[in-house]
């Protein structure tokens, strides 16, 4: 946003936390921010306010500004639940905000509850050019790309088994080769730590999943969106995931659905091979992704009907359009 020209007033880059342990004791620093950033936007008085992701946080503040007398547009990209199916946090939404999804399952269930919701695809459908097919590499090498996550905790959790992970495939693989995605110099410094204590060799670090992804053969990645852009560029990827114990009972009571990864549900089939919690062992990893390596045109195959199952190219164009028609008041009725 700031290379595009937005002045930037505040950066709430490592506010997100996972779990309710992690997120108590960052309420009162939040809750502060949001009250700041409500008195900032009544007292500045946009044309239209456009909320991204960041559910919960968004969700209040849309609710303090309107409590404060904000009567402009506010517009959810994208609002939150979209695999919870919350029927009241549905309603909030609709009363808030002027919600747009990115996922064809919220828009239907919003609809089924008369609720307006706009659907225009998801924005990462038309960011990553699929592979026109699927790519074998020779049987001892190939490139794998390593996406651990960008989160401290996921960093700490992951890298150890993908690092073990690495070594277990070249062992296999002697030419293999490695390439870690990077979100930030934080993340950088983590990763090149962790190359240098677990003797890695043949492997480098860079910055962001699209420059991880572009001479991958396969890829592990941590589940999220990582996951969805890897299978938007049509490279076979396992996905992994582990949380602190603590929090297993909690995840457990939130998810209620059989997959996490974005392309299994999406589908709602195991596109994507999760392998969470224990089952994400070195070797498990290492075979799930031998597999694929040597097998790619089967997830492939499910990786081009997910595309189609995301919506029409050019939805980040469209939320824009949608911006611009809000703040002049005129904006268009949901189809």
């Amino acid at each position: 946003m700031r290379e595009a020209g937005f002045d930037l007033w505040r950066d709430h880059a490592g506010w997100a936390s996972m779990g309710p342990l992690a997120a108590i004791p960052r309420i009162p620093k939040l809750l502060a921010a949001m009250l700041q950033t409500a008195f900032h936007l009544i007292a500045s008085k946009p044309d239209v306010v456009v909320l991204v992701d960041f559910g919960v946080f968004n969700l209040r503040l849309a609710s303090t500004l309107r409590r404060f007398g904000y009567a402009g547009p506010i517009l959810d990209l994208f609002p939150p639940g979209t695999w919870l199916d919350d029927a009241e946090k549905a309603r909030r939404v609709s009363d808030l905000t002027v919600a747009v999804t990115a996922f064809k399952h919220q828009y239907d269930f919003y609809r089924r509850l008369g609720y307006p919701i706009h659907f225009f695809g998801h924005p990462l459908a038309d960011r990553y050019a699929m592979r026109p097919w699927p790519r074998m590499p020779a049987s001892d090498g190939g490139v794998v790309a390593i996406l651990p996550g960008s989160r401290g905790g996921e960093l700490k959790r992951h890298l150890p088994v993908l690092a073990a992970a690495y070594r277990v495939l070249q062992e296999r693989r002697p030419r293999l080769r490695g390439v870690f995605a990077a979100a930030n110099a934080r993340a950088s410094s983590r990763i090149a730590q962790t190359i240098e204590g677990e003797h890695l060799t043949g492997v480098r670090i860079v910055r962001g999943v699209a420059d991880a992804l572009a001479d991958a053969d396969g890829a592990w990645a941590a589940s999220g969106t990582a996951v969805l852009e890897t299978a938007l560029a049509g490279v076979p990827v396992v996905a992994l995931y582990v949380i602190p114990p603590v929090l297993i009972w909690y995840g457990r009571r939130m998810v209620r659905h059989r997959f996490i990864t974005l392309p299994n549900l999406v589908l709602g089939r195991e596109v994507v091979p999760e392998l969470l919690q224990d089952r994400a062992t070195p070797i498990a990893l290492a075979d799930a992704l031998a597999r694929l390596l040597e097998h790619p045109g089967a997830q492939y195959g499910e990786f081009v009907a997910l595309r189609g199952a995301l919506g029409p190219n050019g939805a980040l164009r469209e939320c824009a359009r949608l911006a611009v028609d809000l703040a002049a008041r005129r904006a268009p009725a949901p189809a």
